[in-house]
This record gives C-alpha cells, sequence and structure tokens, in this order.
C-alpha cells in the first residue's frame, strides 16, 4: 500500500530498548478532505528520513499492522500501526502554463461558409 502527500512531521528517532528504534513520520494527503496519517519507521528504516524535509511531496510505501493485547483485568484490545518500509521523492507538479491549450482565435479570424447547402451529402459518420 502507498500513501502520497506532503511531509508535515518528521520526529526525532527514539530509543525504545536496547534492541529497538522508531522513528515518527507524518504525511498530509492532497485530497478534498485532507488527512495527516502517521507513518512508524523502525530500526534500520529510520535513516530512510534522512534525506527528506517538510514541505516535500512524497510517496511511502506502507504495511498495515494489528495487534491483540490481552490487560491485567482479562480484556482483550486490539491495536493498529502503519509501518513505512520506503520513501520516495515525487516530482513537483510543472507550472500549468506548459500544460495550457493556447486560446481560440478571434471570431473575425473564421471565413463563412458561403456555399453550404444543407440537403448536401457528407460522409461524415455523425
Amino acid at each position: 500500500m502507498e500513501v502520497t502527500g506532503r511531509v508535515k512531521v518528521i520526529n526525532a528517532e527514539q530509543q525504545v530498548s536496547a534492541s529497538f528504534k522508531k522513528r515518527e513520520l507524518v504525511v498530509t494527503t492532497d485530497e478534498q478532505y485532507p488527512q495527516h496519517i502517521m507513518i512508524e519507521f523502525t530500526q534500520d528504516k529510520c535513516d530512510l528520513l534522512n534525506n527528506y524535509t517538510v514541505g516535500e511531496p512524497v510517496k511511502v510505501s506502507i504495511n498495515l499492522r494489528g495487534r491483540e493485547w490481552v490487560n491485567p483485568q482479562g480484556e482483550t484490545k486490539y491495536f493498529n500501526s502503519i509501518q513505512g518500509w520506503r520513501i520516495e521523492k515525487l516530482q513537483a507538479e510543472a507550472p500549468a502554463a506548459s500544460t495550457q491549450v493556447p486560446p481560440m482565435p478571434a471570431r473575425e479570424a473564421f471565413e463563412p461558409a458561403n456555399n453550404y447547402k444543407e440537403e448536401e451529402h457528407d460522409d461524415l459518420p455523425f
């Protein structure tokens, strides 16, 4: 699965235990209702975030993870996490001027059809 958007937050690396470290990234999606998605990078994947800055457009490859936990009172709880395993910079969108259609010439640039007869047959399929 993938998440695309702009980097909103890159947190510092956290050493959770002697053998486990993680780093959190927040990506804001480019949608009608933008979402702020927190993605965890763990262990050696933490270093993938070193070359990114806030505001950059990115595509992050993710895995959804789920865990079951039984608390001391015997209640079962479920937790989800989003783990990142790859991140890529996206190209900034090209300026709109390069994709615009040229303007329509003025009406005076077209000659009127003087010899048009509606009853003449043409071979157009529509």
